[in-house]
């Protein structure tokens, strides 16, 4: 995947552009539009983010800022300039501890701990779980598109916790990758939301992508061409007046999947600070509800949503095989606090 999108926020106000990506048109090239040109060859990147850096003149072809409906001939040269410097892409093992739940020759299960980023990107290029995985893996696969994310098959956020599956074999990480392409596997988080609901379970859908105010974070779109198409399950598990303990079911993996999507019903996860619930959403006024739930912010500082369980068919014996991990320490002292308050509550 590309770094285009976690670059965004530094782009304008620089002088100084460095080449990050550059392509030459093939012989036989279509004629195409040039944000649909990028679009087909950039990962992770959505069209919207392609036309603003073509608004911005980010976007030369043959040396010349061209916008986004300019049409892409056989042998153009297109290159995206950034205003901070290419990163040295060399990645340096490091002695980070890892929780291995399971591993053989093909794959590794770990229960990623909060605050760990998954792979380098910019302002976060050591100190991530690529850089444990070097460390304490000597084979891992490794795809030729995107050399800085060996065994890499998913992600979780820096601040989710939970189970990940990582590929030791390049046919362990093809396989895997087209689980949860064709969605075969089963994967399942808890959530700690703000509110109650008037059913014990439904479905959130709508598309996800980069929101235009903040690209930082994601928003819930109509159907249409903007973002893609996400499908979240959940289903209550405990209720505690003013929030619920659930369990969703992932259909789709986009970025920020479960905390956008219940920001866009008005149950935003606990503590979520992107998410705006780190603020008291629901319950009283009085002074000691919301010392409870200062408290209760200061004892998780994350979103509370843990990854407790991972299905998949195991590459190469076509096993169905499921890992599962416990509540962390810190969602499971919050549950319990709102167990006990609400238990002993006298408003």
């Amino acid at each position: 995947m590309d770094d285009i999108e976690e670059e965004d926020d530094i782009i304008e106000g620089e002088e100084e552009l460095f080449e990050h990506h550059s392509f030459k048109a093939d012989p036989g090239q279509g004629i195409t539009r040039l944000d649909k040109y990028l679009f087909d060859l950039l990962a992770n990147t959505s069209r919207n983010r392609i036309q603003d850096l073509a608004k911005s003149g980010n976007i030369l072809v043959n040396g010349l800022p061209q916008k986004s409906n300019y049409k892409v001939k056989p042998l153009d040269e297109v290159t995206i300039n950034m205003p901070i410097p290419v990163r040295d892409k060399v990645l340096y093992p490091e002695n980070i501890p890892l929780e291995i739940l399971y591993e053989d020759d093909a794959i590794i299960i770990i229960n990623k701990q909060a605050g760990l980023v998954v792979h380098p990107g910019y302002s976060n290029y050591t100190g991530t779980l690529v850089n444990a995985l070097l460390y304490h893996f000597d084979t891992l696969a490794v795809k030729k598109d995107e050399p800085d994310r060996p065994g890499l098959v998913h992600r979780l956020d820096k601040d989710t916790s939970g189970v990940m599956v990582i590929a030791k074999t390049d046919d362990a990480l093809r396989k895997l990758a087209k689980q949860f392409y064709d969605r075969t596997n089963d994967r399942r988080y808890y959530a700690l939301v703000w509110g109650d609901f008037d059913e014990d379970e439904g479905v959130i859908e709508g598309n996800i992508g980069r929101s235009y105010k903040d690209r930082k974070v994601m928003d819930v779109f109509p159907e249409g061409d903007y973002g893609k198409h996400a499908v979240t399950h959940y289903k209550v598990i405990e209720r505690f007046n003013y929030v619920c303990l659930v369990e969703c079911k992932l259909e789709t993996g986009r970025t920020h999947q479960i905390r956008a999507h219940f920001k866009s019903i008005q149950h935003p996860l606990f503590c979520d600070a992107s998410y705006g619930g780190d603020k008291i959403l629901k319950g009283t006024t009085f002074t000691k509800y919301k010392q409870f739930v200062q408290n209760s912010f200061a004892l998780l500082n994350r979103q509370a949503l843990h990854a407790w369980k991972l299905g998949i068919d195991h590459p190469v014996t076509g096993e169905y095989m499921e890992f599962t991990s416990p509540m962390p320490d810190d969602m499971q002292q919050v549950i319990d606090k709102w167990r006990h308050y609400i238990a002993h509550r006298k408003d």
